[in-house]
């Protein structure tokens, strides 16, 4: 085992020495973004020009391969939007490999998924869906009415929270999931 942060302070190093092949990403309103996020050992690539882009992530591909490290385009995604909306036909490649888009394999961070379609909508079902199964597992668990009450309260309504924060999921659906667990 090594030191807990020395990965972090290299990843640093790294993405500070790429982020000059870039401008900051114009996100309108005189509004900009720096070309590069990260987090522990994700990093997100912004940019508002697809030849930055791509020039980008060859300049990232180099410097980790200085480093004897590669990424692995199968467990990336890319997106890119072009006059709001989601562009097929633009594809990007790190280490002579395709990085798939989001049309081709959802992605899901913080548990929110990331699609072609940009939108919410199925995530209201599938959670109202979610609500409807766990329900009918507690009830036909063999537990007593107090132990089943503690799931639902400390269990079951903290993993359906999440999704009604994060997604934009419209209140009929969720007053829905609120009157399937009164009942």
């Amino acid at each position: 085992m090594g030191c807990t942060i020395s990965q972090i302070l290299f990843m640093e190093v790294i993405l500070k020495a790429a982020e000059g092949s870039a401008s900051p990403a114009n996100l309108g309103d005189r509004c900009s973004m720096p070309p590069l996020k990260a987090f522990m050992d994700d990093t997100t690539v912004i940019c508002s020009k697809e030849d930055e882009t791509r020039l980008m992530l060859t300049c990232l591909n180099i410097l980790m391969s200085w480093c004897r490290m590669e990424f692995k385009p199968k467990k990336s995604r890319s997106l890119s939007i072009r006059k709001g909306k989601v562009e097929e036909a633009t594809t990007f490649t790190v280490a002579e490999q395709q990085i798939p888009t989001v049309s081709q394999e959802p992605v899901k961070s913080l548990g929110r998924w990331y699609d072609s379609t940009m939108k919410d909508t199925r995530r209201g079902a599938e959670t109202l869906e979610l609500a409807s199964e766990s329900l009918l597992a507690i009830n036909k668990c063999g537990l007593q009415g107090k132990f089943k009450i503690w799931y639902l309260q400390f269990i079951l309504i903290p993993k359906l929270l999440w999704p009604l924060l994060v997604c934009d999921i419209c209140s009929t659906t969720g007053e829905a999931i609120e009157d399937k667990i009164n009942k």
